[in-house]
């Protein structure tokens, strides 16, 4: 891969650095030997200045070392680590300044104590490839992390939703439809909306779009199963690259089509919009707080909901994660999403965010997460229904972790994919239950709400007569033979 131009002149004083401390040398005796001022070779060191040949020449010179081997872009073994990191372009390719982040501090950073850092960096990417993560999955954590700072809430976007509904002329009290929007592709974006041809293209088949950009107007290919509600929000997507002007973009949400970092954050900009457009916030937001206000729990008025606002129970669990921040003070939330194909004892958490900290459940590799979990429950009373089963289930559960007492109230929605034969999804939102929390949610005390105690996973749990374990706790099994080698050391010494 090609290494930028800013990446080139901070290897350059990256070498330069190092050979000028292995030959044991201040900057003041560097100046001296090669002629170049004391100001102008800490620039380069830093990464800020490249130099002209005949002051690569001098500096060769001084440092006893050819031409060649100074302007090599090859650092050596101590620095490999950074190489590689700035051969990825990932400190180009992710906007810095969104995470506070001022692109010239962390360069100098890294010329300030290369070695250190390198071993750092060297460290931080053996633990992804020991944990398989590819260039995108890092895009993806990258993304989760903008949002979580920002408790996913974006009122630049929510502005620009309201202006292109006001400019549209949708009233306020009205709920966009599909219509309304395909009719906007079509006569304003001039879009061309075509089924998936799945005998032609079966590597499609499992994809929900496909934009085909043109000279005369886009192609939009749409998977021949999707419901109305999902085309409504692709729909709302593909104008909000438009509308908020995002070139850079994916052309299918596949993770396999992920390039670069701002391709995802232009994909997450236009889902936001579509989100803002679809549930609008002036609707939602009092529909919500009058929920909450209920002493009972009602999930019928949930999927109510849903239906109303023509969206789907992830789309509407997102958008829930957008308001419930901002509006209601609740931020300490989190969203996953698992998929299960019927007859398997299987879980794959998809899909996760968390707002204001690390919540339970996260993903965890290579271990089984907790059959107490409603988000699980759910998908096994789905597949007891049968292929039959069309409607949309909702439960909630107040969950007690076992090793840390905290509580949550998680409420799961659960249907058939739509897309994948055999394959349920369930969509799921916990909300940490503190007392600020619980005195806004009335219907909490409502009996029909189940309370179970539970735990991240089977490896990690202390409930030895759980019936709904399905493996042994050979983690804590682990770590309880430590501790006991721990103690009997400590007590040895003493």
């Amino acid at each position: 891969m090609a290494i930028n131009t800013d990446n080139v002149k901070l290897i350059f004083g990256l070498k330069l650095k190092q050979l000028r401390l292995d030959r044991g040398l201040s900057l003041n005796e560097l100046s001296q030997k090669c002629g170049l001022s004391l100001s102008y070779i800490n620039e380069i060191e830093k990464g800020k200045k490249y130099p002209k040949s005949d002051k690569i020449i001098a500096l060769a010179s001084a440092m006893d070392v050819d031409y060649d081997t100074l302007v090599s872009l090859k650092l050596n073994k101590r620095l490999e680590p950074i190489s590689e990191l700035l051969s990825s372009n990932i400190l180009t390719e992710l906007p810095l300044e969104l995470f506070g982040i001022d692109p010239a501090n962390l360069l100098e950073i890294l010329s300030d104590a290369p070695a250190k850092i390198s071993a750092f960096v060297g460290t931080l990417i053996e633990i992804a490839r020991n944990y398989n993560m590819s260039i995108e999955k890092f895009y993806f954590s990258a993304l989760r992390t903008y949002q979580e700072m920002h408790d996913n809430y974006f009122e630049d976007l929510e502005m620009e939703a309201e202006a292109f509904l006001q400019f549209h002329d949708i009233p306020e009290a009205n709920i966009i439809e599909e219509h309304q929007l395909e009719r906007i592709l079509i006569n304003q974006y001039q879009y061309k909306i075509e089924l998936i041809n799945e005998k032609a293209n079966p590597e499609f088949s499992s994809i929900r779009s496909l934009t085909i950009p043109g000279n005369q107007g886009d192609r939009l290919l749409l998977n021949a199963h999707l419901s109305s509600v999902q085309r409504l929000f692709i729909y709302g997507r593909e104008i909000g690259y438009h509308y908020l002007n995002l070139k850079n973009r994916l052309h299918t949400t596949a993770l396999v089509e992920a390039e670069t970092f701002e391709q995802l954050l232009n994909n997450f900009k236009a889902s936001y919009f579509a989100s803002a457009i679809i549930i609008k916030r002036n609707l939602l937001v009092p529909r919500l707080a009058n929920l909450f206000e209920s002493t009972t729990w009602q999930p019928e008025k949930l999927t109510g909901l849903i239906h109303e606002f023509n969206t789907t129970p992830e789309s509407f669990l997102y958008r829930l994660s957008n308001v419930l921040p901002r509006y209601f003070g609740i931020n300490q939330i989190f969203f996953s999403r698992f998929n299960n194909f019927v007859g398997q004892n299987r879980f794959d958490m998809t899909k996760e965010l968390h707002i204001s900290r690390k919540h339970y459940p996260h993903t965890v590799r290579d271990e089984h997460y907790c059959r107490r979990w409603v988000a699980l429950t759910i998908l096994n009373d789905l597949a007891e229904r049968g292929i039959e089963e069309v409607e949309t289930r909702c439960k909630a559960q107040k969950s007690t972790y076992l090793d840390s007492n905290d509580d949550y109230l998680v409420i799961s929605f659960a249907q058939p994919s739509g897309t994948t034969h055999n394959l349920n999804v369930s969509v799921s939102m916990g909300i940490y239950l503190d007392q600020s929390t619980k005195e806004k949610l009335k219907f909490l005390d409502d009996t029909s709400i189940p309370e179970r105690v539970v735990n991240q996973t089977c490896e990690r749990c202390a409930l030895f007569d759980c019936r709904e374990r399905i493996a042994a706790p050979i983690i804590l099994q682990k770590k309880s033979k430590n501790e006991a080698l721990r103690k009997a050391l400590k007590k040895m010494i003493k």
